[in-house]
């Protein structure tokens, strides 16, 4: 039998990328999901004797000790004509992903030859049953690997705000650095062979991904920054998408892009993972805590101004930014099945290396604080005790009535088909404060060796130092800090304290007010306080993240102190973002950007940038000197587009806006 004319390989690459759900890929290769068939065709030099002297073998791997062949692959035939042959190829849906290559073996006679026909990817596959990351749900499946854009939840817990992120999974060059991010990784390097055997899990995968995100191990995609200036790279506010990111770190032969913070970590991640097949969404945790030494019980010490003292490893976040990927655990069992934790943000190193996940959500949610992967670090970030201490002296502190269920709340993610908001806390943890919640933490803190209040009990020498606090005397005045109005850059920031007394006793209070931002603090006897931060005061001294934190230390004449705190993120001015005309594939369309400065101060050096999949190829830079600005876009895509615009200028970090456009096709 003949080899075939390798010209006259047809790979029905668009039949092919359509069944596969894969055509949105910015790519000539053949791209394919894992335990679905797939077609080609061959014309052969000569007619051909015995069709079942034909073996087709895929194998993948850089290195000759890292090919993996699949005998479980099976292929049947169709002759079209004496000369041709249609095949189709049914590869396992436990194969490992990665770029293949695919040979044809000839038998004839004694003598065997062999003819390479070409290269595919092939990627996870959640349309298939058989698959680890199967989801059953069509939506679903849209939403968490065909969607390319998304909005990720920042702000405060009072305060939610939605920043619209460009995932770009699609794009030119994005498969290709996304393989090259698991070819980068320390297990790759370390063992090519053992590394590639296991990339049919995406278990490993995941984690392997989660490490690679962040630079601090394997010189991976991005470098955390997060104080001081960002003057030698890109400040993280600045970034409204991944693709920007990946393709600087591809081009820049692997050197760590400056800066990420913990939303630039997980879009970057949602980005690789769906590019890769891996149902994937973003988490917001609002208050979420840095549990450094897992006790449950994360120490703050103030002094009696309100200042941060700094005493302890431990932290709380305003919201802190995750990853969840679907797909069993066979590792586990079944039960902690579905949503997995990953965490590319480095804080804690897991066997050695900073990664995090993939933690099941129901292990978090039942306190199975023992599973593999880092379900201690995620329980305690939804869980932990927030314990405020006064610190009169080196030799006394008080410890002030806190919120014990301040942590973990409006557990945020976006919705399916939608950018509206769904929250999803129940998945991590029972009600706060329910019977049910206060048996999961028991259990958790007993699986962590950590010793309960008031109960004599040996525990481990690590963790000595760190049991849980008793709790403070609760105060006999309750006080709230209040907004009078919606806080915008530039404008002044009128507030309201307002303590209520629980007692029918008289109390003197004595109240300490203080923002971040060396505000002068007053200290008064009322019992309602308006006041206002000007913008003289703080202007000065924002931070690019433009918070304020206003604490009020209520000393009780007789009884317990209260700490009133309030952070306080600052609006930006809006952008106003008009599309003038249909949004059609290949056809230009003006875009308008419109921006009203609310400072008596003139804005000066801005720029515009604007970004979205399917609408823009590279990221578009527009000097900005008047109110408004045009330009012009020219759709490559069909379907719901995300357009991003973002301005820089000397007043301000940046202004991002979004609008979402309905693309027709070319007609």
């Amino acid at each position: 039998l003949a080899s075939p004319d390798e010209r006259k390989v047809n790979w029905q690459s668009k039949l092919n990328k359509a069944a596969h759900h894969t055509s949105d890929y910015s790519s000539t290769e053949l791209i394919l999901r894992r335990g679905q068939p797939f077609n080609i065709s061959l014309n052969l030099k000569t007619t051909a004797q015995s069709w079942d002297n034909l073996t087709f073998i895929a194998s993948t791997g850089n290195l000759p000790m890292a090919v993996i062949s699949y005998p479980g692959y099976s292929s049947s035939k169709i002759l079209v004509e004496p000369r041709c042959l249609n095949f189709t190829i049914l590869s396992p849906a436990d194969a490992v992903i990665g770029r293949y290559k695919l040979q044809l073996q000839v038998l004839a006679g004694n003598k065997v030859s062999s003819k390479v026909l070409g290269q595919f990817v092939l990627l996870f596959n959640p349309w298939c049953p058989d698959d680890d990351v199967y989801m059953a749900d069509e939506k679903e499946r849209q939403e968490y690997v065909l969607n390319d854009s998304g909005i990720i939840f920042q702000g405060l817990e009072k305060d939610i705000q939605e920043e619209a992120w460009n995932y770009g999974q699609f794009e030119e060059d994005i498969l290709d650095i996304s393989l090259a991010v698991l070819d980068r990784s320390l297990n790759h390097r370390e063992d090519p062979a053992v590394d590639v055997s296991k990339r049919n899990s995406p278990v490993y995968v995941s984690r392997v991904i989660s490490a690679m995100v962040n630079s601090n191990d394997e010189k991976g995609v991005v470098e955390g920054k997060w104080s001081g200036k960002f003057r030698s790279g890109t400040n993280p506010l600045r970034w409204s998408g991944s693709v920007a990111i990946l393709r600087r770190w591809y081009r820049a032969r692997y050197r760590p892009v400056r800066y990420g913070q913990c939303w630039v970590f997980a879009g970057v991640t949602c980005t690789v993972l769906r590019c890769l097949g891996i149902p994937t969404r973003v988490i917001t945790n609002f208050n979420s805590a840095h549990d450094k030494n897992l006790n449950l019980s994360v120490d703050k010490y103030i002094d009696v101004s309100g200042n941060n003292l700094h005493l302890s490893e431990d932290s709380v976040w305003n919201f802190h930014v995750w990853n969840e990927s679907w797909f069993i655990r066979r590792d586990l069992g079944s039960f902690y099945d579905g949503w997995q934790v990953l965490d590319a943000t480095p804080q804690e190193k897991s066997k050695g290396i900073y990664q995090c996940g993939p933690a099941s959500t129901r292990a978090i949610k039942e306190g199975d604080v023992n599973l593999d992967y880092d379900s201690p670090f995620v329980f305690a970030a939804v869980n932990a005790d927030c314990v405020t201490w006064i610190r009169y002296s080196k030799k006394r502190k008080e410890r002030i009535y806190s919120d014990t269920r301040k942590i973990g709340k409006f557990i945020s993610t976006k919705a399916v088909g939608t950018n509206s908001r769904v929250d999803v806390t129940a998945n991590y943890k029972y009600p706060e404060g329910s019977a049910k919640e206060r048996q999961v933490y028991n259990k958790a803190l007993k699986l962590l060796g950590v010793r309960r209040p008031g109960k004599r009990s040996r525990i481990p020498r690590s963790r000595r130092g760190f049991s849980r606090a008793q709790p403070a005397e609760t105060p006999s005045v309750s006080g709230k800090l209040l907004l009078d109005a919606s806080p915008v850059v530039g404008q002044d920031i009128p507030l309201t304290l307002t303590l209520r007394n629980l007692t029918s006793d008289f109390n003197t209070i004595k109240v300490k007010l203080k923002a971040s931002g060396n505000f002068v603090s007053v200290s008064i006897t009322v019992k309602e306080i308006s006041f206002k931060i000007s913008y003289s005061q703080y202007k000065n001294s924002l931070m690019d993240d433009r918070k304020i934190l206003v604490t009020a230390v209520c000393q009780i004449k007789r009884g317990a102190s209260l700490l009133v705190e309030k952070d306080i993120v600052l609006q930006d001015p809006f952008l106003t973002i008009k599309v003038l005309g249909p949004a059609v594939v290949h056809k230009p369309v003006s875009v308008e950007v419109t921006f009203t400065n609310p400072l008596c101060d003139e804005v000066t050096d801005c720029v515009l940038r604007a970004e979205g999949s399917g609408l823009l190829k590279e990221q578009l830079r527009i000097r900005y000197v008047n109110a408004s600005v045009k330009f012009e876009i020219i759709p490559y895509r069909s379907g719901t587009r995300q357009l991003q615009v973002d301005l820089v200028c000397t007043h301000f970090s940046d202004i991002k806006g979004f609008v979402m456009l309905q693309v027709a096709p070319a007609p």
